[in-house]
């Protein structure tokens, strides 16, 4: 191999070349000159120095020092910011311990005051017995001495209205507790009309649901057994190439939906270490799911009904980018592949058959900035437009159908964009930071990282999402925040089971 010579080699070498006598003696002596003073020589001799020398000599003392400094300058933040946050989500995670452990204890002492209270009341029937025997024997041996005639009249007058006084009372306290016995306190009554005024609160947007579920983008591999038990409503199979199982129209509860994670052994922490999330695909979210006291599991439950999608249309990005990869490398192409190649033109909004363009918008978007903008715009699957609309990442329509917002300005006129399924939701999401001209720093920076051969992380991205909220680099900074606290990050390299059969569950 040939040996890298230094700026100052180079110019001796130049000067042996030129038979630069006055650098040669200097050399044979072994007196060290300095590269200036070579440099003047050789300018003295009038011999030019190539710039070739210098800019290598810059770059090889210069540039890259400075460069590997910023990359461990860069390394060390991105190691602080992870710290920092590991520390807040500690402090946060006790917070929510603490809260619950005082709820719980709250909760027990107010039984306790409830048992007492029955005590008590137990005791009022035994304290009265005792009470009106005593009286009873009283006023008997009072009666007989007035009759008697041992006691005046003005005496056995006062006596009596006491016993009439105390005989009300006593009246009084045993049919207060007779009747508080009697009333049903049960809560069986109450929640017997609840589900009644939902289900007519929430049958329309479910006529919808039944269309999208026939789409071939809800189909998945048969493989896994649908477990049937007696309160579960029946799974109707689809015979066509790709089975497909799909729930009735329901409006599933949280409780259900939590049950049913338990019953196929879906749990994030498994998710988080295997890499591998279960391809169960939900058409709406849970409309009790802001009922759940715990924060914690609400999170949990919006991240495990909203990541498969996620993941199912990364996953189909990829196929597409090595289907189009493969054409690009083809001398001919079939008549077949001619219109598959122009539907992901137009779908990507690529004019002139430009590839390179279409290969650039043709990519994934990290699940972390999806789960960490999903959870910031539906409020974690509890806003009105997710619930009413299937609306997870609130974009915005002037001319289709979506909701208006309650606090929109008079003189304003867009809509929040409404879908009938989940997935139709994150497809448009994607569509939209694919193609829009406002996420074109997203677009080139994700290039930049995939032409260098980096992780196309979440945490690296967000920065060029400032138009993506009227709060620009304020709506960035929450979106890390999101992402660092949460763990989200956890969740980018996640891939389908593909060995399970998938299934569609409308809530």
């Amino acid at each position: 191999m040939k040996k890298k010579l230094s700026y100052r080699d180079k110019l001796i070498e130049l000067a042996n070349i030129y038979n630069v006598k006055e650098i040669q003696d200097y050399v044979k002596r072994r007196k060290n000159l300095t590269t200036g003073q070579i440099e003047l020589i050789l300018k003295k001799n009038k011999i030019i120095i190539p710039k070739e020398f210098k800019t290598s000599f810059f770059k090889e003392n210069f540039v890259k020092p400075i460069s590997k400094l910023k990359s461990n300058v860069v390394n060390y933040k991105e190691e602080k910011i992870k710290d920092k946050n590991r520390f807040f989500r500690r402090v946060e995670n006790y917070k929510h311990d603490t809260s619950r452990k005082v709820n719980h204890g709250i909760n027990n002492l107010w039984k306790g005051f409830g048992n007492a209270g029955l005590n008590f009341l137990n005791v009022l029937p035994k304290l009265g017995s005792t009470v009106s025997k005593f009286f009873a024997d009283l006023f008997t041996d009072v009666f007989n001495s007035i009759y008697n005639q041992q006691i005046d009249q003005k005496s056995a007058r006062n006596v009596i209205i006491s016993f009439f006084v105390v005989a009300g009372i006593t009246t009084a306290i045993i049919a207060g507790y007779k009747t508080y016995k009697d009333f049903d306190f049960s809560k069986s009554k109450i929640e017997t009309k609840k589900p009644e005024s939902k289900k007519q609160e929430f049958k329309k947007p479910e006529v919808k649901v039944k269309k999208e579920t026939k789409k071939p983008e809800v189909k998945v591999k048969p493989e896994i057994k649908v477990k049937k038990e007696t309160k579960k409503p029946e799974l109707k199979v689809k015979e066509k190439n790709v089975a497909e199982v799909i729930l009735p129209d329901l409006n599933l509860k949280t409780e259900t939906v939590i049950q049913l994670f338990k019953d196929v052994d879906y749990d994030l922490r498994k998710v988080r270490n295997e890499k591998l999330v279960k391809p169960i695909y939900f058409t709406q979210f849970p409309r009790d799911l802001d009922n759940l006291q715990s924060v914690q599991l609400k999170k949990e439950t919006f991240i495990k009904i909203v990541l498969p999608l996620i993941v199912a249309e990364n996953e189909k990005i990829i196929d597409d980018r090595k289907k189009l990869r493969n054409l690009i490398d083809k001398k001919y192409t079939s008549d077949l592949e001619k219109q598959w190649l122009r539907q992901k033109l137009l779908e990507y909004k690529v004019k002139k058959g430009n590839l390179e363009e279409l290969m650039v918008r043709m990519d994934i978007i990290p699940a972390s900035i999806a789960l960490a903008q999903a959870a910031k715009e539906s409020g974690w699957g509890t806003s009105r437009f997710a619930l009413e609309g299937n609306a997870i990442f609130g974009q915005w329509t002037w001319d289709g159908q979506g909701i208006a917002p309650l606090d929109r300005d008079s003189n304003k006129n867009h809509k929040i964009l409404k879908f009938p399924i989940l997935r139709a939701s994150v497809k448009a999401y994607k569509n939209n930071l694919n193609t829009h001209k406002s996420y074109f720093k997203f677009r080139e920076k994700r290039k930049k990282l995939r032409d260098s051969k980096k992780s196309i992380s979440g945490l690296s991205l967000t920065v060029t999402l400032k138009n993506y909220a009227q709060t620009g680099s304020e709506y960035t900074k929450i979106l890390n925040q999101i992402i660092t606290q949460n763990d989200l990050d956890d969740f980018e390299p996640v891939k389908l089971v593909n060995s399970v059969k998938q299934v569609e569950l409308n809530s």
